[in-house]
């Protein structure tokens, strides 16, 4: 403090109250700490910083994304917080009229339209559309045929979540793509990157005898919802979710991040359980009726499947259930590392009752608990169902499944499906997760003319135990992780099994995936293959054996690696003729691998 100043506190002429004042005062000037400012021009001050100079004294305070600092975002987040991908519309037009590929941060924001730069198995574009529940019109399909052929590579590939993509576009034509899609009403919107992906559902809803629900309005709801919240956008990583009706095919619906799974609650299940019920739902009733359970964390790259989080959904609360659920995901799902950025991982990090809490809160209503064991247990899958002809449960119609070798349409095949659809159905077409396509709404006089149309038109019309669930990947035709040309090498193998002499007595399930992302799954198929490269670069697979979904829900185990490519038809068909001359009466094949140890196995087919 300056001399000067030291004699006013002592001074006669102030009074007891001004001194008592003045030395406050000169206390808190001594206390506070040294400030460090900048001038107008850009030079750093000693004086007190002023109302717009940053104390550069004090600790820096970081921005954060939903509580991770900005330092601490991996590369996809720190793109995200940069530019918001949703907001990139001008950049897009940019592209298209300089016909120009996007740097990296633009290749990963444009998934969130649909657009996938697939360099370099192909310089090219990748359209992926969002078809909720599956559903497309025979018109929508048609759009899409010639959209396939005036810009695209002139075919299209039904994926493992029952949607389509469009192959081959170039820079030029992205914009033209993207409007004719919204013409045909559709959406592009959020198909790819850290989004809710295409919402699946049995492919049969709403027509199906055995259904318990149909679930499509539920699907659809949730799709919309997402569309018109962009909150629900740019989660951590992506999210799946899946609708199961309770009927008579297979969503898939375990290998998802988050499953409804319609159930039955009946006096019959609830009996022995009432007790519980009532004390889990804060003495809420539970009547008997139509419910959904809740599965949580399916992941089947990851070698995991959802387990029931011992919930009861009612039909009306599903899609807000689903919405509060993502909004935890989003808010506390890992930013840091996108090797655990799913909802597997923050359920291993919380529990599932922390997750359930979480989801209650942002809620109006509760949260109903339920034991499973106090549903109807499901009914079992019919495997292979999704191709052949089914009674549908409106009298005198039938729908008709038909198998897509390997999931790839010509543009051609996609006309003739639209025409099917249109002359003989109602305009309406469903597709699925095991990369087929259903014909629904067939008078029951008109079966065989759709039977014989399609058969003509390269489909498979019956149901095959060996070749009937055969999926693969895009492989490296179409992706640049993949080290497999894994579509080629699945033809070739239901090229195969279709001639085999003998005849399975129990269907099995063939995935063919490229590399460990495993987008066709291939731990959950009964004989799954995972792309390799063996050292002298040929293509090859790692052979894994009695996996499953649903009702034969399991992982499989590897038994072979390092199988070359076109070695793999024979050892499938020395599976297959091992299997049914081992096998106990009524055995499946997963029943029969289960039953064998790793070391059992290689050695039958070793010998």
């Amino acid at each position: 403090m300056p001399a000067s100043v030291a004699p006013a506190a002592s001074d006669p002429g102030f009074t007891p109250e001004q001194k008592q004042y003045l030395e406050g005062f000169l206390a808190a000037l001594a206390a506070q700490p040294p400030f460090v400012g900048h001038t107008a021009d850009g030079r750093i001050s000693a004086a007190p910083a002023g109302a717009a100079d940053p104390n550069l004294a004090a600790p820096p305070t970081e921005e954060r994304v939903f509580g991770t600092p900005l330092s601490e975002l991996c590369k996809p987040e720190r793109w995200k917080y940069d530019l918001n991908p949703l907001d990139i519309w001008d950049r897009l037009v940019a592209h298209a009229e300089a016909d120009k590929f996007p740097d990296e941060a633009d290749t990963f924001r444009f998934k969130f339209h649909g657009l996938f730069h697939v360099a370099p198995a192909q310089d090219s574009f990748m359209l992926r559309l969002r078809l909720p529940a599956g559903e497309i019109t025979s018109l929508q399909l048609r759009g899409l045929a010639d959209l396939a052929a005036d810009y695209g590579g002139g075919y299209a590939h039904i994926t493992t979540r029952a949607n389509l993509q469009i192959r081959e576009f170039r820079p030029r034509d992205i914009v033209r793509v993207l409007v004719r899609l919204q013409d045909l009403g559709l959406t592009s919107r959020g198909a790819g990157a850290d989004n809710v992906r295409n919402l699946t559902a049995s492919p049969n809803s709403g027509f199906d005898p055995d259904e318990l629900l149909d679930v499509r309005p539920y699907a659809k709801g949730l799709h919309h919802y997402i569309l018109n919240h962009r909150d629900l956008f740019g989660l951590p990583r992506k999210f799946n979710i899946a609708f199961d009706s309770g009927g008579s095919l297979s969503a898939a619906a375990d290998t998802n991040d988050l499953a409804f799974q319609a159930c039955l609650v009946t006096a019959k299940s609830l009996a022995g359980h009432a007790a519980t019920a009532a004390s889990a739902s804060a003495g809420e009733r539970i009547e008997p009726g139509l419910y959904f359970r809740v599965q949580l964390g399916g992941i089947s790259g990851h070698r995991d499947f959802a387990r029931d989080a011992g919930l009861l959904v009612k039909p009306d609360e599903v899609v807000a259930v689903a919405a509060a659920m993502l909004r935890v995901f989003n808010e506390h799902g890992d930013r840091t590392n996108r090797k655990k950025a799913r909802l597997k991982y923050l359920l291993e990090k919380w529990g599932v009752e922390k997750f359930v809490e979480e989801a209650g809160r942002r809620l109006a209503f509760r949260l109903r608990r339920l034991p499973l064991a106090a549903c109807e247990p499901r009914r079992p899958y019919l495997k292979h169902g999704w191709v052949g002809a089914y009674k549908q449960s409106q009298r005198g119609l039938a729908a008709l499944g038909l198998g897509v070798p390997v999931g790839r349409l010509s543009v051609k095949q996609m006309r003739q499906l639209a025409d099917l659809a249109a002359n003989y159905g109602r305009g309406e077409l469903r597709l699925t997760v095991w990369q087929n396509v259903i014909v629904p709404h067939v008078p029951d006089a008109f079966v065989e003319t759709v039977r014989r149309s399609a058969l003509r038109q390269g489909f498979a019309v019956e149901p095959s135990n060996a070749a009937g669930g055969i999926v693969a990947c895009t492989g490296n035709f179409g992706c640049k992780y993949s080290s497999c040309d894994t579509k080629g090498h699945a033809g070739t193998l239901a090229r195969a099994l279709a001639t085999r002499r003998s005849t399975l007595s129990h269907p099995v399930n063939i995935h063919f995936t490229g590399c460990p992302h495993s987008c066709a799954q291939h731990y959950c198929g009964d004989i799954g293959l995972v792309g390799a490269k063996l050292a002298d670069g040929s293509e090859a697979y790692h052979v894994v054996l009695g996996g499953g979904m649903g009702d034969e829900q399991g992982i499989a185990r590897e038994i072979f690696r390092g199988v070359r490519a076109d070695e793999v038809p024979a050892l499938v068909e020395n599976l297959l003729t091992g299997y049914e001359q081992r096998k106990a009466a009524g055995e499946s094949f997963v029943a029969w691998t289960r039953r064998h140890t790793v070391g059992q196995i290689q050695e039958i087919f070793s010998s």
